[in-house]
C-alpha cells in the first residue's frame, strides 16, 4: 500500500453540508494517516494529498483561529 492510497470514502466538510449551492470539498483518509481533498462538484479537477503533520497543523490552525474560514457564497 502506498502513502497516497485513500483508504475511506471521502466525505463532505461539515462546514461544507450548509448549502448546496456553496464551494465544498470531500475529505478522505489516506494509509500514512494523511488526507485527500477534492472539490466536491467536480472531481475530474485533480485530489490534493497532505500528510498526517500537515493536516494536523492545518486543522489546529483553524480552529485557533489563525486561518480565516469563509462560509458564505461569493
Amino acid at each position: 500500500m502506498k502513502n497516497q492510497d485513500i483508504v475511506t470514502a471521502f466525505k463532505k466538510s461539515r462546514a461544507s453540508q450548509s448549502s448546496p449551492t456553496t464551494d465544498c470539498v470531500e475529505v478522505a483518509e489516506t494509509a500514512d494517516g494523511g488526507r485527500a481533498v477534492r472539490d466536491s462538484k467536480d472531481h475530474a479537477a485533480g485530489t490534493q494529498f497532505h500528510a498526517a503533520g500537515a493536516w494536523a497543523a492545518f486543522v489546529d490552525a483553524v480552529k485557533a483561529g489563525g486561518i480565516a474560514v469563509r462560509n458564505e457564497e461569493v
